[in-house]
């Protein structure tokens, strides 16, 4: 199984759009978090990231099919954090470790130290994999509703 990262462009965003829909629509449906989901999200939104000068958003795929997607963002200011938000695959191809292969391959192409995300608490098949992948929760959260709160990760130096 090869897992490659395609850039996206702005053209991409309907794209993108749709497939943040059907892989975060579980998610929104369970904890209702209509603010912070990526499934609830216009596509002006979406828009808008792919035009920012410090987002690398990038499609995650298998052979010729995208099976996900991840955003990088990039700040240019020194002792800035890179960010993955949001990084998904799709329903039906989870469980085989291509999340895991995309943020490696988003280390090898922006750098394998500073970076940062968050999760849901809630999930601990989240919390895992980035806690294999090297992160740290930092000790923020942030309470979004009853159901779901928000954990903070950070990856220093490797």
């Amino acid at each position: 199984m090869e897992v490659k990262l395609v850039r996206a462009d702005v053209s991409d965003a309907r794209e993108i759009h749709n497939m943040q829909i059907e892989a975060f629509g579980e998610l929104l449906e369970k904890y209702q978090d209509y603010d912070t989901n990526p499934a609830s999200e216009s596509m002006e939104k979406v828009e808008m990231r792919l035009k920012q000068d410090v987002t690398y958003f990038y499609f995650i795929c298998m052979e010729q099919t995208k099976v996900g997607a991840v955003r990088v963002v990039e700040p240019r200011e020194a002792g800035k954090n890179k960010r993955i938000s949001p990084i998904f695959v799709m329903p039906e191809f989870r469980g085989r470790g291509i999340a895991q292969e995309a943020m490696r391959l988003c280390e090898e192409l922006h750098g394998s130290d500073n970076w940062e995300l968050d999760t849901i608490l809630q999930e601990p098949g989240n919390c895992h994999l980035y806690e294999k992948m090297g992160y740290r929760q930092t000790g923020r959260t942030e309470v979004i509703n009853e159901r779901l709160t928000l954990v903070f990760y950070e990856k220093r130096k490797s």
